[in-house]
């Protein structure tokens, strides 16, 4: 029932219709997109109906059950195409008419039975725009921009600010998405038993794409963008309600609880960042560590080796469960990037492995593997490669070498907050004092 207020405040009404939008627009979008098969025009179909609701609401104030009356003028806009393209004749006019009859009837009874109108199997409907939008036909930045803009109804301006990249370049990414898909005729479908590992992991990598970049951005004047971690952390349980058998996506879902839990700890006073071991642990969220150690028991629960992501939720929770830094058990955390080395081999797991073995077993250990990267060519540019070395080179003492180490990385990163971190420690190497 829509409720006679008078004329609605405009601000109070744009401010609920960005709210609702912002949480309901994937499942808007991928039930219209199951009926037009076209992920571009199931977009363009339901931001129809966010216009007409700016229009309407603003006059007879907000329904009761907004998201509802959005999906069903979506879906009204969805059969008007259907027809005009004299496509699925038989369904629009089935679905049409049960529309129109619901139309009839009282305006006490409207809520309902449009609410009645909606599919059942939205889940699958959100499971299949998951995985359109992640599908590998499409580049990794072009995955990203998608599935931010359909799954996390994120503006075009709010993807660009959080990447910082052109507002264009990610309008122009996300038009250039659809139309590959369309022109791809990817199916609007959830892959096959035999394909669903493959796509899976796509659809993980990138939801911690997104989340990685919150955590630490890998540029411009903020340590973190916890906008995107939220995001990522929404879209990683909503990939775990629709798929609640598969052990990875909980051991993502785990990951990056834990590792959200640290936020408030991981920034001083004036966004500086505040490393891992010199965090005030108190300010750790401890519900949203529950939350992560509760994911990774669902997915130990389903048996099995562990998978990568699983592996290192795991290692995070080592962190998680230490009241101190001096409690962490770097024994175990050392042997689980042995695992996660032996599973997905990588120069970047061979570093973050070198870091826990120097933690274990002293840095020299932990130098040896480091040193056996140096000549590695993906690492060339990664500014962590001479972080870690001058880490380790100072705490052994070696303070010239660490402090040339720390001003390469300084040179390397593009984030200015980390930037003014290394070059705090360049100069600490010239100060008389123990080694840390």
């Amino acid at each position: 029932m829509i409720r006679e207020e008078g004329r609605a405040d405009v601000a109070a009404i744009h401010r609920t219709i960005e709210a609702v939008w912002r949480m309901e627009s994937a499942k808007i979008i991928a039930t219209v997109a199951r009926m037009v098969r076209d992920v571009g025009l199931a977009e363009e179909l339901a931001q129809d109906a966010l216009v007409s609701a700016l229009e309407q609401w603003s006059e007879s104030g907000v329904p009761d059950n907004p998201a509802a009356w959005l999906t069903a003028v979506a879906k009204r806009r969805a059969l008007d195409r259907l027809r005009h393209l004299q496509l699925a004749e038989h369904k629009a006019g089935e679905i049409g008419r049960e529309i129109d009859a619901q139309h009839e009837m009282a305006q006490d009874d409207f809520s309902e039975a449009v609410d009645a109108a909606l599919d059942d199997d939205i889940g699958d409907d959100l499971l299949r725009l998951v995985f359109t939008a992640c599908h590998p036909v499409l580049s990794t930045e072009a995955r990203v921009a998608l599935t931010l803009r359909l799954m996390g109804g994120l503006t075009t301006d709010e993807i660009a600010r959080a990447f910082l990249v052109p507002e264009a370049t990610v309008a122009q990414r996300i038009v250039r998405a659809k139309r590959t898909l369309a022109e791809a005729r990817v199916p609007f479908e959830v892959p096959r038993r035999h394909e669903l590992e493959a796509r899976l992991a796509s659809v993980l990598e990138v939801i911690y794409l997104v989340f990685n970049e919150g955590y630490s951005a890998t540029a411009g004047d903020d340590w973190m963008r916890p906008t995107l971690c939220d995001e990522a952390l929404r879209l990683g349980r909503i990939v775990a309600e629709l798929v609640p058998k598969e052990a990875e996506v909980h051991g993502l879902v785990a990951l990056m609880e834990i590792q959200a839990s640290r936020t408030a700890a991981r920034m001083g006073p004036s966004g500086e960042p505040v490393l891992l071991l010199e965090q005030n642990r108190a300010r750790w969220d401890q519900m949203l560590v529950r939350r992560g150690l509760a994911a990774l028991a669902r997915a130990e629960a389903l048996g099995g080796a562990l998978g990568p992501y699983a592996l290192q939720a795991a290692i995070a929770a080592c962190h998680g469960r230490a009241r101190t830094a001096d409690e962490t058990d770097w024994g175990r955390i050392a042997a689980l990037y042995d695992a996660l080395a032996e599973l997905t081999p990588s120069p970047i797991v061979e570093l973050n492995r070198a870091v826990a073995l120097s933690m274990a077993f002293g840095p020299a250990t932990g130098l040896e593997v480091v040193d056996a990267l140096m000549d590695e060519p993906s690492l060339k540019g990664y500014h962590l490669l001479p972080t870690v070395r001058g880490d380790l080179l100072f705490k052994l003492g070696r303070r010239d070498e660490a402090r040339k180490e720390f001003d390469r990385a300084a040179a390397l990163t593009r984030n200015t907050r980390e930037r003014a971190l290394l070059l705090a420690r360049a100069r600490a190497c010239l100060l008389d004092g123990p080694a840390g």
